[in-house]
C-alpha cells in the first residue's frame, strides 16, 4: 500500500477509476484483512450516515468512494469537498467496484477509508459517574458491535478489548456499531496489562459471572467509577480476571436457556448500571 502512498495523500485529488485492477483500489480491497488494516493503521466504513458520523466525529479520512450514480447527488458532492479540504482522495467509482470491495451485491453508494483511532490504556483515569465496559476475548464480530452501540446508547464512556478480541475495525463489526464506534474511545490491551491497570483504578469492577452471589439489581452502582467486566462467549470470565473484580453478579433466568448472548447480557447491565441517569421522561400526552 505504502507505494501509493503519495498518490493518495495529494491533497484536492478527485479521479475516476473503473478497473478493479487499479493499484490503489487493491489496496483498498486488502483492508477486508486485519493484518492489512493493522499495518496501514486504516478501515472502511460503509455508507452515507457512517462517513457523516466519522468527519463529524472529526476522525481522519484518506480516500472517499463514491458510485457514478452519487455525481449530482447533494450530500455526497458536500462529502466529497470535504474529504478533498481535508487532504484525502476522492475516487469516483463503478458499482462493480464498490461490490467488489464491500463483497455485497448491493453495495451503499458511499465508502470511506479512515484512520483507526485508539486510546492507550495508561492514560485512562475514568472520573466519578463515569462507566467504561471491558470485554475479555470477544470473538464475534456483531456482538462487539452491539455492545459498541450499546456503549453509546446509554452514555458510558468507552470500551476496553482485553486479550485477544475480534478486530473493532472489521467491516463487520463496524456495521454493527451504526456509527458508534466514531463515538466510543476504544482500548486494546492485553490480560496482564489489564490486570496491572486495575490495581490503580479506585472505582468499582463489577463482573458477570454465572457463579456471583448477587443478584445484579441490588447492587448500588451509583457511587464512583464503575468498570463492567464482561467475559468470553464461550468461556465467561475466567478466575484470573474474576478474581479482579470487587463484585461478582449474575442476571436470573426462568427459561431452559442456560446462558445470555454476550451482547444482550451487556445491555442489561449497562440499563441497570446507568439507570439512575436515564430517568423516566414524562409523557407530553400523560
Amino acid at each position: 500500500m505504502s507505494g501509493h502512498e503519495n498518490e493518495r495523500r495529494r491533497p484536492g485529488q478527485v479521479k475516476e477509476v473503473t478497473s478493479l485492477t487499479n493499484p490503489i483500489i487493491k489496496d483498498i480491497r486488502a483492508l477486508a484483512q486485519k493484518k492489512y488494516r493493522d499495518r496501514e493503521h486504516a478501515f472502511i466504513a460503509e455508507g452515507q450516515k457512517l462517513v457523516i458520523d466519522a468527519f463529524d466525529a472529526g476522525w481522519t479520512i484518506r480516500t472517499l468512494l463514491y458510485a457514478k450514480a452519487g455525481r449530482g447527488n447533494e450530500a455526497v458532492e458536500r462529502l466529497a469537498a470535504r474529504t478533498v479540504a481535508t487532504g484525502g482522495l476522492v475516487l469516483i467509482v463503478s458499482e462493480k467496484v464498490l461490490s467488489t470491495i464491500t463483497k455485497r451485491d448491493n453495495p451503499q453508494m458511499v465508502l470511506g477509508v479512515f484512520e483507526q483511532k485508539t486510546v492507550k490504556l495508561e492514560t485512562l483515569k475514568p472520573a466519578d459517574g463515569e462507566v467504561w465496559v471491558a470485554l475479555d476475548r470477544v470473538r464475534d464480530p456483531g456482538n462487539l458491535g452491539t455492545v459498541l452501540r450499546t456503549v453509546d446508547a446509554v452514555g458510558a464512556k468507552g470500551l476496553i478489548l482485553v486479550g485477544d478480541c475480534t478486530d473493532p475495525f472489521s467491516f463487520e463489526t463496524v456495521r454493527a456499531t451504526m456509527g458508534s464506534i466514531f463515538a466510543v474511545p476504544i482500548v486494546r490491551a492485553n490480560e496482564q496489562a489489564f490486570l496491572s491497570w486495575r490495581k490503580g483504578f479506585s472505582g468499582r469492577v463489577v463482573g458477570t459471572h454465572l457463579k456471583g452471589s448477587v443478584d445484579y439489581r441490588t447492587v448500588d452502582y451509583t457511587k464512583g467509577s464503575i468498570l463492567l467486566l464482561m467475559g468470553n462467549e464461550q468461556q465467561g470470565l475466567p478466575d484470573r480476571l474474576a478474581e479482579s473484580c470487587d463484585t461478582l453478579v449474575r442476571i436470573p433466568q426462568a427459561g431452559r436457556a442456560d446462558s445470555l448472548n454476550l451482547a444482550v447480557a451487556t445491555g442489561v447491565m449497562l440499563y441497570e448500571i446507568r439507570r439512575a441517569a436515564l430517568p423516566l421522561e414524562e409523557r407530553a400526552d400523560a
